[in-house]
């Protein structure tokens, strides 16, 4: 079975759908398969007209008691159609649908699936799908509902949905162990990716998601298991000086630490103590003070003998990381230096020579670091910065340049800590869970686009008192999507020419060069921007202590853990600092997140919640951990599930390290199918 075929090839899809299913990242029939639906709905089930509830989605049977009526208004076309059954009648309403006309007779009988109005006994459906009785294309079965892209209709990748399940049922090959099959009492995986899609009861959905989380689970499970086998993390590593104390640097810092700070660093200092090398999470929420751990764990370091790398994300915060190492350490004769992309050959080269001799101690950078003509004379500290922007390969290859040196792992994205030892299993965990005294709450308001003006008026208001302020959105261009969501190009063009013509407007976006990206990024902290207008590329970004308001475009699109760290951009100087989440979203999990977002600060809070109402999929997703996205387990919800995978992953991998035990071959092509372009096995 062939499972990297083109999904233009599966029947239904073609030249023109192909490019519509790429916006969804589905390439080949694999991708297909896997893209598995965000709910179903149940229409199977029908209720009495009279019984249905103001505003509940049902499923009716009913006689047409009329034809087809149209009334035109302006532009607007409205077909509408009486119908009843024992219990009451009810208008069917739908818009700009002609084919309709001819579609019912009187006398017979049809299923209308839709959200039902109920005003005082007076029944209305508007925009139903419906069958004629006893056809159940429609109505009548599970039906599963998918994320979509414009112009891409739930009927139409149903259709090729059911394609590409009819081609590979049967086919499938099963890629876990009957030992496994059986004590877990597993569905069959034919009938697993069958059931996900069309189940025919909610039974058989259940057995089949239960199936497809534990083999998600279990091959993530296996892969960090067999990862830290290989790490070999027990190795003898460097024993640093116990009579370099950190208290040296501490004592000179312009500000207390604090306690949190202190508590981690004695846990940092413990570790660089030892003759076992140091692998350590440093977890801490935006702004708690993780940059200045850093700063005292590599004076150590270098005051011990040894280099230290310190590895950022962005050129912008690998400058500012220089900056602050260089103020703090300078003065203890530590030598710092920068490399980036921008860095000259001519420069480069010197840097790359002083590093080899050992002139340079401390070598601050982004990717370039990882070049192989990057060599250090005594690397014995690795700081890695916003460790969700680095793989796990990543984090290897810059090890591997010293010899078993310390490791910090620096996330500001909280992950409760439970989630944590399971994704980071291979590293020690510390977390600052206390903001810096001088930190103030960031005023986070939730509205509609209602209130446009009063905010453009606060924004002025704002920047004429010497602020500046971020406008966030989630999309480059129009073209991109024509949902009508704000785009950065367009609205920085209305910004610039309308609301805001008299202040100083720019854009930002990732489809940028990295250069020019820096250049805008560098002006705004220099305050020779008022408003800059962004995608999420700020995320993980530079301080602009002056920038105290940040309004979030279409605050809905984003996930919580996002939104906190977007919203700790700001904030980060004296002044008063304000988030105004602009969204559109009506649903349940949409208020109750904004809820969220208004009432705490406090980003493992926020994480606990994300991971509750969204899922993990994008939250543990590859760009965030450097391990595939799961893409049906929820880390939240299954992590009971979870427990129990770890524990078997760990009796397998003890009893068979390297998966070669012919009953743990699958497990093996399980793991390699899942992750080989992602992470070293």
């Amino acid at each position: 079975m062939d499972l990297n075929k083109e999904v233009q090839f599966v029947k239904g899809v073609g030249p023109n759908r192909v490019k519509l299913l790429n916006k969804l990242n589905i390439y080949t029939l694999k991708d297909l398969i896997t893209y598995f639906p965000r709910n179903h709905e149940d229409r199977s089930i029908p209720k009495k007209i009279a019984e249905c509830e103001d505003e509940e989605t049902v499923l009716i049977k009913a006689t047409a008691l009329t034809k087809i009526t149209e009334i035109r208004a302006r532009r607007l076309s409205i077909y509408r159609l009486v119908v009843n059954d024992d219990s009451s009648s009810c208008v069917i309403t739908w818009y700009n649908q002609k084919y309709l006309k001819d579609k019912f007779k009187v006398g017979e009988k049809y299923t209308f699936y839709g959200k039902i109005e109920n005003k005082g006994g007076t029944f209305e459906m508007k925009s139903p799908v419906f069958d004629e009785d006893g056809v159940d294309k429609n109505t009548g079965k599970i039906v599963p509902i998918y994320p979509l892209t414009s112009s891409l209709s739930q009927n139409v990748l149903r259709k090729i949905m059911e394609s590409g399940i009819d081609e590979v049922y049967g086919n499938l090959e099963e890629n876990i162990p009957n030992y496994i099959l059986q004590k877990y009492k597993l569905l069959d995986i034919n009938e697993a990716y069958k059931n996900i899609h069309f189940p025919k009861t909610n039974s058989d959905f259940i057995k089949a998601k239960s199936r497809l989380v534990f083999e998600e689970l279990l091959a993530l499970q296996l892969a960090l298991f067999r990862l830290k086998e290989g790490q070999k993390f027990d190795e003898k590593g460097i024993k640093y000086d116990s009579n370099v104390k950190m208290q040296d640097v501490i004592k000179t810092l312009p500000f207390n630490l604090t306690n949190a700070q202190k508590r981690v660093l004695e846990e940092i200092n413990k570790d660089m103590e030892k003759d076992t090398a140091m692998n350590r999470l440093l977890q801490g929420d935006v702004g708690s003070g993780k940059t200045v751990v850093s700063i005292v764990a590599a004076y150590k370091a270098v005051k011990s003998g040894y280099q230290a790398a310190i590895m950022a994300p962005t050129a912008i915060l690998a400058d500012q990381h220089l900056k602050n190492f260089t103020k703090i350490l300078e003065p203890f004769g530590i030598r710092c230096e920068l490399l980036v992309s921008s860095v000259t050959k001519k420069n480069k080269e010197k840097i790359l020579e002083k590093l080899q001799n050992g002139e340079i101690d401390i070598l601050i950078g982004t990717h370039a670091l990882l070049e192989d003509n990057v060599v250090f004379k005594n690397l014995g500290l690795v700081v890695t910065d916003e460790q969700h922007r680095f793989g796990v390969k990543q984090r290897a290859t810059i090890v591997s340049k010293g010899n078993n040196p310390d490791v910090i792992v620096m996330s500001a994205t909280p992950i409760p800590r439970t989630l944590a030892l399971i994704l980071y299993g291979d590293l020690d965990i510390s977390i600052i869970d206390e903001l810096p005294p001088n930190r103030k709450k960031i005023e986070t308001y939730a509205v509609n686009k209602e209130y446009d003006e009063r905010l453009a008026v606060f924004v002025k208001k704002l920047i004429n008192e010497g602020r500046q302020a971020y406008i966030v959105c989630p999309l480059v261009e129009e073209s991109d999507d024509d949902s009508g969501l704000k785009s950065v190009v367009e609205l920085a063009e209305k910004y610039k020419t309308e609301v805001f013509s008299e202040y100083r407007v720019e854009y930002l976006h990732g489809k940028m060069k990295p250069k020019e990206k820096d250049d805008i990024m560098q002006k705004f902290k220099n305050g020779e921007i008022d408003i800059l207008i962004s995608t999420t590329v700020i995320e993980v970004g530079v301080d602009v202590p002056n920038a105290s308001i940040m309004i979030i475009e279409n605050a809905e699109r984003f996930g919580l853990a996002q939104l906190h760290q977007l919203r700790g951009r700001v904030g980060r100087g004296e002044f008063k600092s304000y988030c105004i989440l602009k969204n559109e979203g009506h649903s349940k999990v949409c208020k109750e997140r904004m809820k969220v977002m208004c009432q705490t600060n406090d980003g493992f809070v926020i994480s606990e919640k994300d991971l509750e109402l969204r899922g993990s999929g994008d939250f543990f997703g590859t760009a965030q951990h450097g391990v595939p996205e799961l893409k049906i387990a929820n880390l939240f919800e299954n992590i009971r599930e979870l427990k129990e995978i770890q524990e078997l992953s760990s009796q397998i991998i003890a009893d068979d390290p390297n998966l070669e035990q012919e009953k743990n071959l699958r497990l093996k092509n399980l793991i390699e199918d899942k992750f080989t372009s992602r992470i070293e096995i």
